[in-house]
């Protein structure tokens, strides 16, 4: 194993090591890096990782993040002579992976690009120079001698719409790009500590996969055509070898729980332009939040039939903005509206692309059709920020529940009265959860908290999962829990209880100071304590948060926990 360092900027370190027969990997880890993608927050810091196969021939799985340029060449040319690199393999074209495919070509002037079609074609864009190229599909082969041939997997919108898998028969390792990846950085270079890695392992995929849930079900069909998998060489965090089956079916059970959603929203969004692909995962992260299925589809490479059919099963519809120079999206639009109908949902949305067409007008046509707006229309006017992605994220969580508010009345009135009254006796106290992470601020009023440790001190919350505040309370994130009054917490919870617009500051007017952990506290209530989480178990439509407690302090010692009662015990 190899580490180098730059200590210029944050820390970054690369690290080399034989993972296979004749495979190495360069494995870059950005020790620091706080944000992400579609801009959620990263606990550990990530890797991109890349891949070095040496059989007669010679193939580069993936090159590298442009913030490691020198760091990244300098490994590879200790590694090997450039010139010598056979192939380039771009497993697909998102800049943390391509980001120095210019600097290998100019290394290596004669490598043959390897890609999908889709890759192939971004990357003319993308480097502005000519190179050799192999276009690849679904079941290609590549022999690279000494029993190394790869076989290439389609896997579209995992999670860019060019992505490949490519599976070398010769040492049973499938290279997998961000499909089974992880934002975590550590030295350890694969997966032998399970407990460590699985809340970011999880929250990876709710991020990024789930609005794709259908897609990782067929790519996870077309792998189970290969052979047998010894590992997954996937593009972020260690790599999976001691827990590959167990980590694997984990995808294959998160994605039928996705869809076998009874509604679906589709996502339409123009890759590679503007902001377009983040803030619709973004606005995907909400929806599926509320139990709604999402289907994702790039606009620029849409298949007009397969537009049809989703749309005409779909219950809602978001569409990003296409640019105007653009004649394949703007008939992919047509389409869209074509197959809509009454009564499904429409969000229309801009992605500070500089050559967005404009919303208003069809929005018009949506309307016209007789379908309901599912957010308001949403303008980007400055590059995303924090507060940008949140609001993406409430909208789709907004849409969400908007498509499942009759299903949620019909459920409530299916238990039996006897023992919904039952549950209700179940009595709790009155608390406001707080929670401050970067820019972004969150609250919720919650009832469903109790004392769960002594040693260490700590309790548990129920959040529901399509609570904004969710996004908050990953492990590691830090929140107030806020007690309030009996007799003094009716003006709060009055508050909190309103139903906020997307992007709304949830604190206008309510009376605050910061936490040492930089979470607000309400200054009316009885007592808080600052809160840490430390680990999240999932349940049907909770999610279970266990927090060790950091510090408290109570602001009257004669005044008493405000109580709820319920009549009812099957709804908030």
């Amino acid at each position: 194993m190899v580490l180098l360092t730059d200590r210029s900027q944050k820390r970054l370190t690369i690290q080399t090591g034989e993972i296979a027969a004749d495979t190495t990997t360069i494995r870059s880890l950005d020790w620091d890096r706080d944000r992400f993608d579609i801009e959620f927050g990263l606990q550990n810091g990530t890797t991109y990782n890349s891949f070095l196969i040496r059989g007669e021939k010679i193939a580069l799985v993936d090159t590298s993040h442009e913030k490691f340029r020198q760091l990244y060449l300098d490994t590879l040319k200790g590694l090997i002579d450039p010139p010598k690199i056979d192939y380039l393999i771009i497993s697909h074209t998102e800049p943390d992976h391509s980001g120095l495919v210019k600097d290998v070509l100019q290394l290596a002037p004669d490598v043959t690009v390897v890609g999908a079609k889709v890759a192939i074609q971004f990357l003319e864009d993308f480097v502005h120079q000519p190179f050799k190229r192999q276009i690849v599909k679904n079941g290609d082969k590549l022999d690279l001698g000494n029993g190394h041939v790869l076989e290439f997997v389609n896997a579209p919108n995992l999670h860019w719409p060019d992505t490949i898998f490519s599976y070398d028969a010769g040492t049973q390792v499938i290279f997998t790009c961000d499909a089974f990846g992880m934002h975590y950085c550590s030295e350890s270079t694969f997966d032998e500590d399970l407990s460590r890695i699985e809340p970011d392992y999880r929250f990876y995929y709710d991020c990024l996969m789930a609005p794709n849930a259908r897609s990782v079900l067929s790519a996870l069909k077309r792998m189970g055509e290969l052979g047998e998998v010894k590992m997954v060489a996937n593009g972020h965090g260690p790599l999976l070898r001691h827990n590959v089956e167990e980590l694997v079916s984990r995808y294959r059970r998160w994605s039928q729980a996705q869809t076998k959603a009874e509604t679906s929203v589709v996502v339409f969004y123009a890759s590679d332009y503007g902001y377009s692909d983040r803030l619709s995962q973004a606005l995907a992260r909400g929806i599926t939040k509320t139990g709604v299925g999402v289907e994702m589809m790039d606009l620029k490479s849409a298949d007009p039939q397969e537009v049809q059919e989703l749309v005409s099963r779909a219950g809602g519809i978001a569409i990003a903005m296409p640019p105007v120079s653009s004649k394949t999206a703007a008939a992919a639009v047509g389409t869209v509206l074509a197959a809509a109908k009454s009564k499904q949902a429409i969000g229309i949305f801009e992605s500070y692309g500089g050559d967005d067409e404009p919303i208003d007008p069809l929005l018009r046509q949506f309307r016209d059709l007789g379908l309901k707006e599912g957010f308001p229309a949403i303008r980007v006017k400055d590059t995303p920020t924090e507060a940008t992605y949140q609001l993406f994220e409430e909208a789709g969580t907004d849409m969400g529940q908007l498509l499942t508010r009759d299903r949620g009345i019909k459920q409530r009135k299916s238990l039996d009265t006897e023992l919904d009254k039952a549950l209700g006796r179940i009595s709790g106290g009155l608390y406001i959860i707080t929670a401050k992470k970067g820019d972004i601020k969150g609250a919720m009023l919650a009832s469903w908290v109790s004392q769960a440790s002594f040693q260490p001190l700590g309790l548990t919350i129920a959040v529901a999962k399509d609570r904004a505040i969710e996004s908050l309370m990953q492990v590691g994130d830090r929140f107030i829990l806020n007690i309030l009054e009996e007799g003094n917490y009716q003006a709060l919870m009055k508050h909190f209880l309103k139903r906020f617009p997307p992007g709304a500051d949830r604190f206008a007017g309510v009376k605050t100071q910061p936490a040492e952990n930089g979470s607000p506290i309400l200054t009316d209530a009885l007592a808080y304590i600052e809160c840490k989480v430390s680990s999240r178990m999932e349940l049907s439509d909770h999610w279970v948060v266990y927090a060790t407690v950091d510090a408290g302090r109570v602001s009257k010692s004669d005044a008493l926990t405000a109580v709820h009662h319920r009549k009812v015990g099957n709804y908030y």
